[in-house]
């Protein structure tokens, strides 16, 4: 994984917020939400909090009582989510998710949407997250099941990889679809002290209104825009074209649909 794959930076957050969210993560982060709420938490920290839509559905969905620490590598994803708010005050931290600065066993639950693809370290991360939990504390996230089974992405890949043919950027297949195998995420889990984790696939539609929503969502809303203009600023605009007119020849030129899928996993302390 290179530097550039964690890098949610300048104009991208914004993107991000306003194309990805609703496109693929909105329902995830309600599901994480529901899965939670049953436990009724204390003191919640949620790791990767990205632009906060996962945040949002926890400040909705638990208790007022609860605490919410929302932490993110990327201080310009934090500065985008309280931009948009929540429902009820939380903390915000810029955090690293492999150096967690709690104490021992501060946290009653820790909420990860999509964002252990990108720790490099993971069996550290997952040790982070045991330390910080409380006995009989719950850890649940959720990773992006293989690129194939994530239609629109899949075809932003691909499309995109013709505009670089003797170059093709890789940060879909490689970062948020790249941990996808159950079997390494058990070992990986394992190594970080979680033992008999939970695993359920989950397959959602997305949608969007037209073909170039996830096309722009893709490539200037994601750090794959950084890969396509290492290769040549200048071709962001074609690359994003080419993506959406790949969409529009598989899914149609008005309000698109597709399938979206990914792995939850839910494991106690």
């Amino acid at each position: 994984m290179s530097t550039s794959d964690k890098a949610f930076t300048g104009s991208i957050p914004a993107v991000y917020e306003q194309h990805l969210v609703p496109l693929i993560f909105e329902e995830y982060a309600a599901d994480l939400a529901a899965r939670l709420a049953p436990f009724a938490p204390r003191r919640v920290l949620e790791i990767a909090a990205g632009t906060g839509v996962v945040t949002r559905a926890l400040a909705t969905a638990l208790p007022a009582t609860t605490a919410i620490v929302a932490t993110d590598l990327n201080p310009a994803m934090l500065e985008q989510a309280q931009a948009v708010g929540t429902a009820r005050p939380v903390e915000w931290r810029t955090v690293d998710a492999a150096q967690l600065p709690f104490d021992d066993g501060a946290f009653d639950a820790v909420v990860c949407q999509f964002g252990m693809m990108f720790v490099p370290d993971k069996p550290k991360a997952f040790a982070e997250a045991r330390r910080v939990l409380a006995p009989g504390g719950l850890f649940l996230f959720n990773v992006w099941d293989e690129l194939d089974a994530n239609e629109f992405a899949d075809l932003v890949h691909e499309a995109v990889a013709t505009v670089f043919p003797g170059d093709p950027p890789r940060f879909l297949k490689r970062a948020p679809y790249g941990y996808h195998d159950v079997a390494v995420i058990v070992g990986d889990l394992a190594a970080g002290g979680f033992t008999d984790p939970q695993i359920e696939t989950v397959t959602r539609r997305s949608r969007a209104s037209s073909p170039r929503g996830p096309a722009l969502g893709y490539c200037q809303g994601s750090p794959l825009r950084a890969e396509i203009e290492a290769r040549d600023p200048a071709r962001l605009a074609l690359a994003t074209d080419t993506a959406a007119e790949a969409i529009a020849q598989r899914f149609g030129r008005g309000a698109v649909e597709a399938q979206i899928r990914a792995h939850i996993v839910t494991v106690r302390r």
